[in-house]
């Protein structure tokens, strides 16, 4: 058996020429699922929403003032104020206090997020809901039993609200720009794969180049069909 026959030759040219012909076909899908990303980011999915409130931490002895060590000794320890922000104790304190009967601390946990910026002794909490004023409550919350947790555990004298948090007036989720995008570039690419799919699973001879490609004969001629066979091939399409 020839390994030759077992190479699939793709002519360029004639692929994009097919996928010219069907780009009529290719823009709508990509409109339509365009428009269904954009209605089901604007109808269906529940919009979330994202409320942030800050601490400021720095750890020193009372009545001393704030020396260069404190300040980066305080910036080492930012990791381990996340680590106890998102500590089982203050969530299910948090839950206690907001009466969140049917919120587990692993449902809250999933919905608070805590970033320690670089070089700096600033914790951001962040807290998501359905409900803008429940994430301003979460957040809140949470903010006032860490302060507490890591007053204690760290034996810090007192930690300073950088910032409380605000009812969000925004929805931080679902990005309709984006499922818009995503989805029309998504049904671009889908059908433009079955396009060429199909292209390259077509095998059939529609040319004398055809006949030397796949038969590998050598075409003499071409005959013509009449006029009354060209008229039968159109009526039974």
């Amino acid at each position: 058996m020839d390994k030759r026959d077992d190479i699939v030759e793709i002519n360029l040219g004639e692929l994009f020429s097919i996928l010219l012909g069907r780009a009529f076909l290719i823009i709508s899908a990509g409109l339509f699922f365009a428009l269904v990303g954009l209605f089901v980011s604007k109808f269906v999915i529940h919009p979330v929403f994202e409320s942030t409130t800050k601490i400021y931490i720095l750890n020193k002895e009372e009545n001393q003032t704030v020396t260069y060590s404190d300040v980066q000794i305080s910036t080492q320890l930012t990791s381990d104020y996340a680590e106890l922000i998102k500590s089982r104790y203050v969530l299910e304190e948090a839950i206690q206090r907001l009466n969140l009967v049917d919120t587990t601390y692993e449902d809250l946990a999933k919905v608070v997020k805590v970033d320690t910026p670089s070089d700096t002794r600033i914790v951001a909490i962040t807290a998501k809901d359905e409900d803008p004023l429940m994430a301003m409550e979460i957040a809140n919350c949470i903010r006032e039993v860490s302060s507490e947790h890591i007053t204690n555990v760290m034996d810090i004298d007192a930690i300073n609200v950088a910032e409380t948090a605000n009812v969000p007036t925004k929805k931080a989720s679902p990005s309709v720009f984006r499922w818009t995008i995503v989805s029309g570039f998504a049904g671009t690419v889908i059908v433009a794969f079955f396009v060429v799919l199909g292209f390259l699973m077509d095998d059939t001879i529609k040319s004398n180049d055809d006949v030397e490609r796949y038969l590998g004969l050598s075409t003499i001629g071409l005959i013509p069909l009449s006029s009354d066979e060209q008229g039968k091939k159109k009526s039974k399409k």
